[in-house]
């Protein structure tokens, strides 16, 4: 098994007017792919936040491999 890293990330514009990306969330998942390591962050996302889906938080997801914990 691997250990991901798993952003929720949202757009949103700043007083300023300008773009800008947030993080919403950091999961961490131990699994044996990067598409299993997505959906064990977005069940636990969904409990965490409360929601029926992740999208209505979030706008992207980023997932990243990493050797040691965060």
């Amino acid at each position: 098994m691997s250990r991901f890293v798993v952003r929720f990330m949202k757009d949103v514009l700043g007083e300023n007017g300008r773009h800008a990306e947030i993080c919403q969330s950091i999961v961490e998942v131990d699994a044996a792919s990067e598409g299993h390591a997505t959906e064990l962050a977005k069940q636990r996302f969904c409990e965490t936040q409360s929601l029926c889906d992740w999208s209505l938080h979030a706008d992207r997801i980023q997932v990243k491999q990493t050797d040691f914990p965060s």
